[in-house]
C-alpha cells in the first residue's frame, strides 16, 4: 500500500490554530463561559474508581495478578504504549507488543521485565496489519486485552493513504482491520476487552461529525488538529458500535482519553511548540506524566470491577458521558459499514450483530 502526500501546504495561521486548539481544548474542557468548572456528567450504571488525573498505571493496577492473561498493544515501543506494556507485564500478563518494525518491537519487549513477544505492523499498510493479526492468530492464544493505542497527530500537511486522509487511515482504519482480525481470540478469552485510545481532541471534529463524503480530508481548508479530532471521533464511534456488535458475548469495548502527555505523538508540531513542551510541560497542570497518561488504558483493560462494562468513554480512570456526536449510534453504524467497504480486502473476520 502506497502513501500519497498532497501538495497542500500549511500556513503559519493553520499551525497556530491547530496547536492552540490542543492546549485550549484540554485547558478549557469542562469550563463554562464564566470560567467556572462545569460538573462532569457520568453514567449511573458504571462503577467508579478512587483514581484520578494523577494516578499512575502502577497505582491503578496495584495488587492485581494478571498471570495467565494475554494483552496485545499497538505502539509498544514508546510513550503510553510502552508504559502500558511495562506495567501489564510487571503484573504478570503476557504482552504481545506491536510496533512498526520488528527491530523496534523486539527492543521494546526485551527492555521490560516479564513475558513479552514482539510483533510488527504498520497501521498505514493494511497488508501488514492483516499479516500481524494472522501471526497472532497462529499462536492460538485467547486475547484478554486488545489495546488499540498507536496513532499519529497533527500532521502538518494533508497526507493520504490510498486516497484516505492519513489520521483517519492510521488512527481508525488500521485499528479497525486489526480488531476485526483478532475478534475470535478476544471472544475466546473469559472476558476479552477491546480498549481504544481516543482523545478529548474529538471536540475539534466537524460539528456534523464524520465527513463520509470527504474522507480524503478535503472537507475544507486543512487544519491538522481538526483532522486529528475527526479521527478521534471515529475511534469513539468505532468503540461504540463494536460494543453493540459484542452484545450477547462476554467481550467488551470501551474508549479512553489518556490526557495530554508530552510524548513523541507530538513530533509533528512546530519546533517552538515541542521545545516549549519539553521545557515546561512538567509545570503546566494540563499535562500528565507518561506514567499517569497510561493509567486509564491500563485500568480499563485490566480492572476486575469493569467486567461486563461496555460501550463507555473513560477519562482519569472513570466513566464520563461524552458529547459532540460521540454517542451518535446511527453515525457509529454508518462508520462501521463504510469502514468495512474501505478495508474489505484485508478483513480476515468481521464482527457482525443482529439488527437491534
Amino acid at each position: 500500500m502506497q502513501t500519497q502526500v498532497s501538495d497542500v501546504r500549511l500556513s503559519r495561521r493553520q499551525i497556530l490554530t491547530g496547536t492552540s486548539a490542543l492546549v485550549a481544548t484540554t485547558a478549557l474542557a469542562g469550563c463554562g463561559s464564566d470560567g467556572e468548572e462545569e460538573p462532569v456528567l457520568r453514567p449511573d450504571d458504571v462503577p467508579m474508581s478512587s483514581f484520578g488525573a494523577e494516578t499512575t498505571a502502577e497505582e491503578a493496577t496495584a495488587g492485581m495478578e494478571l498471570s495467565g492473561k494475554t494483552a496485545v498493544i499497538t505502539g509498544c515501543n514508546s510513550g503510553l504504549g510502552y508504559e502500558t506494556m511495562r506495567v501489564l507485564a510487571m503484573r504478570g500478563a503476557h504482552v504481545f507488543g506491536i510496533a512498526r518494525s520488528m527491530e523496534k518491537a523486539k527492543e521494546a519487549c526485551d527492555s521490560v521485565e516479564g513475558a513479552t513477544t514482539p510483533f510488527v505492523c504498520d497501521l498505514a499498510n493494511f497488508d501488514t496489519v492483516a499479516a500481524c493479526s494472522e501471526a497472532i492468530g497462529v499462536t492460538g492464544t485467547p486475547v484478554d486485552m486488545l489495546i488499540l493505542n498507536a496513532g499519529v497527530m497533527a500532521l502538518p500537511e494533508l497526507q493520504q493513504v490510498n486516497g484516505i486522509e492519513r489520521h483517519f487511515a492510521i488512527n481508525h482504519l488500521g485499528h479497525f482491520v486489526l480488531a476485526n482480525g483478532l475478534i475470535d481470540q478476544v471472544k475466546a478469552a473469559p472476558q476479552g476487552r477491546f480498549v481504544t485510545v481516543g482523545s478529548q481532541g474529538y471536540l475539534s471534529a466537524p460539528d456534523d461529525g464524520i465527513q463520509f463524503d470527504h474522507l480524503d480530508g478535503a472537507w475544507g481548508e486543512y487544519v491538522p488538529w481538526d483532522a486529528y479530532g475527526h479521527s478521534k471521533l471515529a475511534n469513539g464511534l468505532f468503540s461504540l458500535e463494536l460494543a453493540r456488535r459484542l452484545e450477547g458475548s462476554s467481550a467488551t469495548s470501551n474508549v479512553i482519553h489518556p490526557g495530554v502527555i508530552n510524548t513523541n505523538l507530538g513530533r509533528h508540531f512546530p519546533l517552538y511548540i515541542r521545545v516549549f513542551a519539553n521545557l515546561f510541560s512538567w509545570a503546566l497542570p494540563m499535562f500528565k506524566s507518561v506514567e499517569a497518561g497510561a493509567a486509564t488504558e491500563t485500568y480499563v483493560a485490566s480492572s476486575p470491577i469493569l467486567d461486563g462494562i461496555s460501550g463507555y468513554y473513560f477519562e482519569d480512570c472513570n466513566p464520563v458521558i461524552a458529547g459532540h456526536n460521540m454517542e451518535n449510534k446511527k453515525m457509529a453504524q454508518q462508520l462501521w459499514s463504510v469502514s468495512e467497504e474501505l478495508t474489505r480486502p484485508y478483513l480476515r473476520n468481521t464482527i457482525v450483530a443482529d439488527e437491534r
